[in-house]
């Protein structure tokens, strides 16, 4: 079987790159440091960014600050003093991170240009599922018992394989540290009748420790579309319940399990003409994740995991007159992952993490024949060392062997150069891929009102025959013979580079950054139908690349004041159009009628990817009074959403754009009684709303009262 794998100039890099330094270490051994430290005269020039260490880049602890690659921390104080209830409110104010709500309305994160259907989102360490169309609802989780939020930029396959080619988001928990009982009650009112509700209680008893989270999220839902019937978002209801214990039965050894439950019923209703349905969508959630943690000696620790976990959803709308069903569809996802991985750290300070799992996945929902299920192993290894003094490398790779698609090899090389005790300058080359999803692979749809149909890749060829052989075809346009290959893996190769200033008084970080992909899968037709309708299926064929550059900058104005500026211009386009428009063979019409030939200036580029967008964040505390004060300033350039004049790409005579907007944020929180803290925020100031944005709600005004025991 061929192997889809990066271009052979790729790889020719990375060799050349990783022996060329560690070539160095062989006669300048004696000079490395750990990798995970940093040298005393650095971390003393700004002593907060030694609590700044995060897991997620490398699967072992390291500072932010001296890692190689693009990585975003968001701490939990500054989540509780953005007032955030949800992970996507907090996600969409740091650099270089977009919310984009998808045609179902679910919430999805898009990461230097790269969709949310290519970010792996994790929860401690172990990926989350139920993407229906491809893109992970972040509406979803709650913030209320988080530690920090990991942010991962660039193809991450190296270490996590599929759907991490963008990047990864770690949501990482608390863990109990103290002997007497500590905790929290809130609860948050705010327009939309909005509520939220969080009780978090954890504790630590000698060798045992334990978490327990309960979150319980409500709204009436709002209409940005009053003059239309229906509600732009409809009333809904959810909770979650999370337990986290741990248990030391040595200083060697020690076992964390979890288990997390999630439970959301919404109000479905819909009018389609003068008829009115009536029903509710429902989803479920249910994980449940163990890991030991194994120290055999000073130099090798091992983690024995398992993990498991379940999604379901589904919706019902029905006439209650007639009792004519308009959607009946369930939607029932689960997935099995077994992993052993461990860490030895060399006499040099070297470190060599290497690990082994398997995955199996299963599907089964509507518009599929029958429940379909995917199999994989795989093992990986990264080596994170100094070959010389101020200069860290980490070099990994991993191998996939999956039972649907061709077999993944996806390397990864980053370094880190430190010029001096302020300035570092580091780079990061990365293979990411995708792996086809059981909807591009088994879906069978067919739309019983407009009488089109779509078909998985690996059922189109049967299901083609079945719809000949009952005179439902007219022409198959492409030969069943050509859907025996298998459907290949999307795959990108990402590059970083950058350099990063740490002083007293302010940091600051600029990243050049390109993905190229290849192999995108997308819809082409394979026959039409005796009604007039196509036939639909998938095929590999797009290549597209976003670049751009990310600067993010904080100055302390005191030890009380800060200040935050963010920035981002963003290119994103698909190859092939782009060459097209510079040949002249695309056109569209002008506001004459006439007909023009693009130019490269008319083609903006793929869709719901803004140009440019920033953010600007002021923080203020002030002790002696209990009060904290943040002003969040977010803007995004205008882009567009899909062609609308028929020419299959976005150009500037296109009518689907939405217009460049600023969102203005404030929170003002006072703590009384010692324990008590009232919060009072105002998100969307400005009270911006867009009926193409349904995420935007306009100005929505909360306030907040928590108690810390």
């Amino acid at each position: 079987m061929s192997q889809n794998r990066p271009p052979v100039a790729f790889y020719f890099y990375l060799t050349c790159l990783f022996f060329g330094l560690n070539s160095l270490g062989s006669w300048h051994a004696g000079a490395q440091e750990s990798p995970g430290e940093n040298r005393v005269a650095e971390d003393s020039i700004l002593p907060t960014y030694l609590q700044e260490v995060v897991l997620t880049a490398t699967r072992t602890e390291r500072q932010v600050s001296s890692l190689p690659l693009p990585v975003t921390l968001v701490s939990a104080d500054r989540i509780e003093k953005a007032g955030a209830v949800r992970l996507g409110e907090i996600l969409s104010e740091q650099t270089g991170i977009i919310t984009v709500a998808d045609e179902s309305g679910f919430e999805g994160v898009q990461i230097q240009g790269v969709a949310s259907d290519y970010i792996l989102i994790l929860m401690d360490g172990v990926p989350l599922v139920g993407r229906s169309a491809g893109n992970f609802d972040l509406q979803r989780l709650a913030v209320g018992n988080i530690k920090q939020v990991e942010v991962v930029k660039g193809p991450s396959s190296s270490l996590y394989g599929s759907e991490a080619l963008g990047g990864v988001i770690n949501i990482i928990t608390e863990k109990p540290n103290t002997e007497s009982l500590e905790g929290s009650v809130d609860y948050r009112i705010g327009r939309f009748a909005q509520q939220d509700m969080n009780l978090n209680l954890k504790q630590r008893r000698g060798a045992f420790r334990y978490g327990l989270f309960a979150n319980r999220f409500s709204s009436e839902g709002y209409d940005l579309t009053p003059e239309t019937a229906g509600q732009t978002v409809n009333p809904f209801e959810n909770y979650t319940l999370q337990g986290r214990f741990y248990y030391d039965f040595s200083d060697r050894f020690s076992l964390f399990t979890s288990s997390r439950f999630y439970d959301q019923v919404q109000d479905a209703g819909l009018s389609v003409g003068e008829t009115d349905y009536e029903g509710d969508s429902h989803q479920r959630e249910w994980n449940f994740h163990t890991r030991g943690d194994h120290a055999w000696s000073d130099a090798l620790e091992m983690e024995y995991e398992f993990y498991y976990t379940n999604f379901q959803a589904d919706e019902r709308l029905a006439d209650p007159l007639t009792d004519t069903v308009l959607s009946d569809s369930d939607f029932d996802q689960r997935l099995l992952r077994p992993e052993i991985r461990g860490t030895y750290t060399l006499n040099g300070g070297g470190k060599l993490t290497a690990g082994t799992g398997l995955q199996f996945e299963q599907l089964d929902r509507t518009y599929f024949d029958r429940a379909v299920s995917f199999g994989s192993q795989y093992v990986y290894a990264q080596y994170d060392f100094n070959p010389v003094d101020r200069l860290n490398v980490i070099a990994g790779a991993r191998y996939d062997n999956h039972s649907e698609y061709n077999d993944q090899l996806s390397p990864k090389l980053a370094v880190r150069y430190r010029l001096s005790d302020v300035t570092a300058l580091k780079a990061s080359v990365g293979y990411g891929f995708k792996a086809p999803d059981f909807r591009q692979l088994y879906f069978d749809y067919t739309n019983s009102t407009v009488g089109y149909t779509v078909l998985g890749y690996n059922v189109a060829g049967r299901k083609l025959t079945e719809l000949d052989e009952q005179g439902q075809i007219s022409q198959i346009v492409v030969p069943i013979s050509d859907l025996d290959a298998p459907l290949q893996a999307e795959s990108s190769v990402g590059y970083n580079a950058g350099i990063a200033f740490r002083l007293k008084r302010w940091n600051a970080e600029l990243n050049l950054f390109r993905n190229d992909f290849s192999n995108l899968i997308d819809t082409r037709i394979i026959a039409r139908k005796t009604n007039g309708q196509n036939v639909f299926s998938y095929v590999n064929f797009d290549e597209i690349f976003t670049a751009g550059a990310e600067v993010n900058a904080t100055y302390n104005l005191s030890e009380n004041i800060s200040l935050n500026a963010g920035y981002q211009l963003l290119y994103a386009y698909d190859k092939t159009q782009r060459e097209a428009v510079a040949d002249g063979s695309v056109f569209a019409r002008d506001a004459t009628n006439q007909t023009v030939a693009l130019s490269r200036s008319d083609y903006f580029g793929l869709p719901n990817r803004s140009r440019h967008n920033a953010n600007l964040k002021l923080y203020y505390d002030i002790p002696d009074w209990g009060l904290d004060f943040n002003f969040r300033l977010l803007y995004r350039s205008r882009y567009a959403q899909f062609d609308t004049n028929g020419n299959g790409l976005i150009d500037s005579y296109d009518t689907s754009f939405v217009d460049g907007y600023a969102l203005a944020h404030a929170a003002v929180s006072k703590t009384f009684l010692k324990d008590f803290t009232l919060q009072v925020g105002a998100n969307n100031l400005f009270g911006y709303t867009d009926p193409d944005i349904p995420t935007q709600p306009g100005r929505v005004l909360f306030t907040k009262i928590n108690y810390q025991f």
